[in-house]
C-alpha cells in the first residue's frame, strides 16, 4: 500500500448516512442526552426523493477591488457581507401544509391553500433536517426563519408520484442581526466498545 493510500482511523464515526428527515421542530437536548428522539410524528414536514441539500454560503467584498495597485484578494480588505443559507428538496407530500411551506406566503382555510400579496411575519418558520451518522450518533442542521423563496413548481409524470421541488431560505432577524440564520450540530454515538 502507498504511503497516502489510507484514511483517517476516525472515518467512519464522521460518516451521514441515509437522505434524514426533515422537521417543523426538533428537541436538540433531548436527543443529544438520549432522553428522547427529539422529535414526534407531528414534526415531520413531508417525505422527500433525492435527497435534501443544505448550503450555507458566505458572500464577501474586496474593499480594495478598485484601489489602483492592490492586487486582487488581500486578505486584510476582504468583507463578510453576510450568508446565504438555504435547505432544498423535492417534496412527495401534495397535502394542504406541503403546499403552504412551498408557496410560502399563502394561507390555508381547511383544504384550499391560496397565495397572499403580502408577506407576514408568521410566513417565517424554523426547519430542522436530521440525519444518522455511522456510528449511532446523527448530523442536525437548523434553519431558522426559513421562507420558501423559489415557489411552488409540481412536477407530474404518467406512472410516477407528484413532486413538489422547495428551497428554503433563512433570514436573519432585526432582532439577533448578528446570528446567520443556520446553525450544525454533529454529535457521536455512545461507544459501542464500553
Amino acid at each position: 500500500m502507498g504511503k497516502y493510500t489510507k484514511i483517517p482511523q476516525d472515518t467512519f464515526n464522521g460518516m451521514q448516512l441515509d437522505a434524514g428527515i426533515l422537521l417543523y421542530d426538533f428537541n436538540i437536548e433531548d436527543a443529544i442526552s438520549g432522553t428522547g428522539a427529539g422529535f414526534t410524528d407531528e414534526d415531520f414536514i413531508c417525505a422527500t426523493t433525492g435527497g435534501v441539500t443544505a448550503e450555507c454560503k458566505a458572500e464577501y467584498s474586496d474593499l480594495a477591488e478598485d484601489v489602483d495597485n492592490a492586487p486582487t484578494n488581500v486578505k486584510e480588505f476582504m468583507h463578510l457581507d453576510g450568508w446565504t443559507c438555504n435547505l432544498q428538496f423535492t417534496s412527495l407530500s401534495n397535502d394542504p401544509e406541503g403546499i403552504k411551506l412551498a408557496l410560502g406566503a399563502a394561507e390555508r382555510d381547511g383544504a384550499k391553500v391560496t397565495p397572499r400579496r403580502n408577506l407576514k411575519q408568521g410566513d417565517f418558520g424554523d426547519v430542522w433536517w436530521v440525519g444518522d451518522k455511522a456510528n449511532g450518533g446523527f448530523v442536525a442542521i437548523h434553519l431558522m426563519n426559513a421562507l420558501s423563496s423559489e415557489g411552488f413548481s409540481l412536477k407530474t409524470e404518467k406512472a410516477e408520484k407528484g413532486q413538489i421541488d422547495v428551497t428554503l431560505t433563512g433570514y436573519v432577524s432585526l432582532a439577533q442581526q448578528d446570528v446567520v440564520p443556520m446553525e450544525f450540530y454533529s454529535v457521536d454515538g455512545e461507544d459501542e466498545s464500553e
